[in-house]
């Protein structure tokens, strides 16, 4: 008889039996990628609910807690299903429903309303209600008001901001439709669900985590565990842009341009989580920042899947025991990501740091945060304007960035996380100095698309050998297709395994960023700087390289 603890089926695909072993289970695993409901009591919950099991016939499964508000129930006020993390489901699926929600969860029904959303996304806001209702059991309306009401439990329960602060921040349009939807999702006032919070005890009220400083937020960020923070945070401070990023071996901060304004956000370790500290411009762009901040950490991935399936091949078994819960790190902003990996291009990650710090020195917008002065990184209209000012390097590299920021200043390319990922690979490759390994990565980090893989990545091919692998990049590709849907998270393994890697590793309790340049191999494309002699080692963690034909020459490349 199949257990909860072997299916290996997603959300999507159980069924109902399957969906019930592991409410019986209580497995943690699925909290958040489906709730139960139950006719006897009204209410919904998370799978891992501790509550006695109910009966077969009384219970409904949904998709969405949205699903659960509009067929009348409420959420279980044991379990709380709203503080479960989001369903990895929406970065494994692509299709109409997984695009909207990502949006959606980015707070754009809140900013642009339906009509925007279906705008976004290629449909008429009639066809989308049809299509969210078909396959979800809500409306778009209705899956913006349950994530309005997700981000108002976590305000209420892990900040001290006031009832009518949280109905701003979370998205309500006044305090009156925010009490409302509280009783109506919890069966309970704002005020009672906040005398649920649990304050520590003794000197920890009193640290910088529980009393940050006037205008900051501090909250703590759900995860399914395991997660490899060495990784994450190792990450982060290799490809920190100076001025607008810091991290060390536990922590990273950074100002980005929100909606409203500049916002800075600090993510650390704290006792086994995450704690986010936060200073947006407005409270309106919170729940955005908190979305885009789950996805650059990768948060709602489904880690036991992922080890799971990646354990099944002897070749990667003592890789994912080694490092259990990796991520893949996301983009915190779609633009920034794919003109930072093109000014990468063909050079080591020290001087894209260096090139990438200067370009925002000179044209980017001081900012005062929490942790001092910070600088924002230019828009891509200023970049478009002046970049050429500033940039360095191989005539026909700045060309195309100059060229990837007038596009995007002008609206003629887009990206986003509601991107279709065929279509968004086609526009970027229709871009000079674009080849398939830069299509690719911004999918992976934008879209957070969990099967990607780079073939003509230097360092994943080192790790590949290092595991007993095919290195070539037909054989490597070969090999790598038995770990689809996952192959972004075996490209993370194959990453950590290069020698050099292990290495950095090994040194990342001291806070030293890794800056060893790299080999790389680009796309034989027209108007390409001529090849430069490859340094020898490969590069650090998670830093991925660019992909070229086995006829490709050899080319020194960065990524950021």
């Amino acid at each position: 008889m199949t257990t909860p603890e072997t299916v290996h089926a997603t959300p999507r695909e159980m069924g109902f039996a399957e969906r019930y072993r592991v409410i019986r289970s209580r497995d943690r695993r699925f909290d958040g990628q489906f709730v139960t409901a139950v006719r006897s009591t009204g209410i919904y919950c998370r799978p891992s609910c501790p509550a006695r099991t109910p009966k077969e016939q009384n219970v409904t499964f949904f998709a969405t807690s949205a699903a659960a508000h509009e067929a009348g129930y409420r959420a279980c006020k044991r379990c709380l299903p709203e503080a479960a993390p989001g369903s990895p489901e929406w970065d494994v699926r692509g299709d109409v429903a997984a695009r909207a929600m990502r949006l959606i969860i980015d707070g754009v029904v809140d900013r642009e309303g339906v009509p925007g959303l279906a705008r976004r996304l290629g449909y008429s806001a009639r066809h989308l209600t049809r299509v969210l209702t078909a396959e979800l059991g809500a409306g778009p309306l209705a899956l913006a008001r349950a994530q309005r009401a997700h981000t108002a439990r976590a305000l209420l329960v892990g900040t001290d901001l006031s009832s009518a602060d949280v109905a701003f921040a979370a998205g309500f349009s006044s305090v009156r439709q925010f009490t409302d939807t509280i009783g109506e999702v919890f069966g309970m006032p704002p005020r009672d669900l906040r005398a649920r919070r649990q304050r520590p005890a003794g000197p920890a009220r009193r640290s910088a985590a529980t009393n940050p400083a006037p205008g900051t937020i501090d909250l703590a960020l759900s995860v399914r565990g395991p997660i490899d923070t060495a990784g994450l945070f190792g990450w982060m401070r290799a490809h920190a842009v100076p001025g607008v990023e810091r991290g060390d071996a536990a922590s990273f901060s950074r100002v980005v341009q929100l909606p409203s304004g500049p916002a800075w956000f600090e993510v650390r370790e704290d006792v086994g989580h995450l704690r986010l500290r936060a200073r947006p411009a407005s409270l309106h762009d919170l729940s955005t920042l908190i979305a885009r901040v789950r996805r650059l950490f990768d948060l709602d991935a489904d880690p036991l899947a992922v080890d799971e399936a990646l354990s099944a091949h002897p070749e990667l078994r003592g890789a994912v025991a080694d490092i259990p819960g990796v991520r893949v790190p996301g983009a915190i902003d779609a633009d920034e990501m794919l003109l930072r990996a093109m000014i990468g291009q063909q050079i080591s990650v020290a001087a894209a740091r260096t090139m990438q710090g200067r370009l925002a020195a000179a044209l980017g917008t001081a900012v005062d945060t929490p942790d001092g002065p910070m600088t924002l990184f230019p828009d891509a209209a200023t970049i478009a304007e002046r970049g050429h000012e500033v940039l360095r390097g191989p005539a026909a590299r700045v060309r195309a960035v100059i060229a990837a920021a007038a596009a995007l200043a002008d609206g003629s390319l887009t990206l986003g996380p509601g991107d279709d990922r065929a279509e968004q690979r086609q526009r970027l490759l229709a871009l000079p100095g674009v080849g398939p390994w830069t299509a690719d990565y911004v999918r992976m980090r934008v879209l957070g698309d969990p099967d990607v893989l780079l073939p003509g990545d230097v360092a994943a091919r080192a790790g590949a050998a290092a595991l007993g692998l095919p290195a070539d990049p037909r054989g490597f590709t070969a090999w790598a297709e038995r770990t689809a849907p996952w192959r972004s998270y075996a490209m993370a393994h194959f990453w950590y395994a290069a020698p050099v890697t292990r290495a950095w590793r090994a040194d990342a309790g001291t806070g030293e960023s890794p800056d060893s340049p790299d080999p790389r191999t680009v796309d034989p494309r027209p108007g390409a700087a001529p090849a430069r002699p490859a340094p020898p080692a490969p590069p650090v963690a998670l830093r991925p390289t660019d992909p070229a034909s086995v006829t490709a020459p050899t080319r020194r490349r960065t990524a950021s």
